[in-house]
This record gives structure tokens, sequence and C-alpha cells, in this order.
């Protein structure tokens, strides 16, 4: 029960849920997630961890920086509740937002190491 009530509080966060909606796009940088949502890396690095701690998403150090990913459970709860967050939050005005601001950062960054 411990686990699941982890699973649970992890998204019990507006910026959590738009981490992880972006990190369903794809492996991003720290730096990628600090532009699109408009925060600093000590407020997103607070809540990767959070993120990393509950078993959301997994992380992989290149040089100075961290690059973030959704991470596969063999927990069958957080397989279902990451298909539905997957299918319902791409829905949500703030994540189409978000993926646009991305799309945007992304393209700008083109070739350039992150910062």
């Amino acid at each position: 029960m411990k686990t699941s009530a982890k699973i649970f509080k992890a998204l019990a966060d507006e910026t959590r849920l738009r981490i992880v909606a972006l990190l369903a796009e794809g492996e991003l940088c720290v730096c990628d997630l600090m532009a699109v949502l408009s925060l600093p890396q000590s407020t997103v690095s607070r809540h990767l961890s959070y993120l990393k701690n509950s078993g959301w998403v997994k992380d992989r150090r290149q040089g100075q920086w961290m690059h973030y990913r959704l991470a596969e459970s063999a927990i069958p709860l957080h397989r279902a509740l990451s298909t539905v967050l997957i299918g319902e939050l791409p829905r949500l005005e703030p994540v189409q937002a978000d993926k646009a601001a991305l799309i945007n950062h992304l393209a700008n960054k083109k070739n350039r190491a992150c910062r």
C-alpha cells in the first residue's frame, strides 16, 4: 500500500504532471524542462527528484547535465496510470502549450549543448 500511495503522491502536483507529460515526448535535459516550464533549475530538479524517488522517471548524466525519461515499471498500477496519463494529459490546455513551447525550444536549441 505504501508503494501505491507514493505513486499517487508524486502525481499530486501540477508541475510534476507537466513534467511527466513533457517526458512522454522523450528524454529531456533539465535545461529543456527549465526553459519550457519557465522555472529555476532548483525547482525543476526538486520535482524531478520526487518523480525519480517514486519510480516515475529515470536519469542519466551527460557531462554536467542530467537527462530524464519516463521509467518503465514492473508495478501493474504504475503501468496502468502511465497509460492513462499519456493518453489523457495531452488533452489539457497547459500540456498543449508546454508541448508547443518544447517544440519551439528544441528547434531553437538545435546543435547546441545545454547551458
